[in-house]
């Protein structure tokens, strides 16, 4: 059989985490933060010792991991979250949370997969998405569903749209690249992990991705923190970038300690 390629990897070690969340999530915990931790860690190392395996030569930059200042001088970084919306992980009912599996590869995001798991899906860069026709009416913003930032609030009500609330971050960029929202956009300062795999899954899907002044995103940066993200569809791009310029919340936030990030 040929070798696989970084795409299938991707895909393949997103898909078998989440099976192993799956599991996880299926035990008897004593309450939700023991589900939690055990998701986060049981997760973590599978995929980091799948890697070490697969991928020997590889830097591995984790959300459960420790910072290793090697990897910003690699050719190749996985930049992994082992799972992404740990709230929605707990509650047994939601299935809004996910994993997320990018390789950064020489300056870029080569490849890139989100599990879904509770859904038995994955988008991922190898394999072509068909993105829905856009639905008449106002743009839809994947917003979180526990504390929707003031940012999306503003734009919402300066366009007359209408929020979507969801769990993750990756589920959100998700939904845009399956029609169930128009845009994902996020200022409220996250990581690298939380959205190098759902900008390379989106951008292979042709949607329209960047910082929220329009820059490009950079990953295996040295301080892994990104202040804001746009995912959307890209015939909205120019305006939502108008928009976002005209609100005074959407001003980069300040770096919270790791953990204080919401999605």
């Amino acid at each position: 059989m040929p070798p696989r390629s970084d795409h299938d990897l991707a895909r393949d070690l997103a898909e078998s985490a989440g099976a192993l969340l799956l599991q996880v999530r299926g035990r008897d915990f004593g309450d939700a933060a023991a589900r939690k931790a055990a998701g986060d860690a049981e997760s973590h190392r599978f995929l980091l010792d799948r890697l070490r395996e697969l991928c020997p030569g590889d830097a591995v930059l984790s959300e459960e991991g420790a910072d290793d200042a090697a990897r910003l001088g690699a050719e190749r970084v996985w930049i992994v979250d082992p799972l992404d919306g740990t709230r929605e992980f707990s509650e047994l009912d939601r299935s809004d949370w996910a994993v997320h599996v990018a390789l950064w590869e020489r300056g870029r995001l080569a490849a890139g997969a989100v599990a879904v798991p509770a859904e038995g899906l994955t988008l991922n860069t190898g394999e072509a998405t068909v993105v829905p026709e856009a639905v008449d009416g106002p743009i839809r913003l994947a917003v979180s569903r526990s504390r929707p930032p003031a940012l999306v609030q503003d734009l919402a009500a300066g366009l007359g749209g209408e929020l979507v609330p969801m769990g993750s971050a990756g589920v959100k960029a998700m939904a845009v690249v399956r029609g169930q929202a128009d845009a994902y956009v996020h200022g409220g300062g996250q990581y690298e992990w939380d959205s190098a795999a759902p900008v390379a899954v989106a951008s292979a899907a042709g949607m329209h991705t960047s910082r929220l002044d329009g820059s490009p995103l950079h990953y295996n940066q040295p301080d892994p923190w990104l202040p804001d993200l746009l995912i959307c569809r890209p015939a909205l791009a120019d305006r939502l970038l108008a928009a976002l310029a005209e609100l005074p919340s959407a001003a980069a936030p300040s770096r919270p300690n790791h953990g204080g990030v919401h999605a």
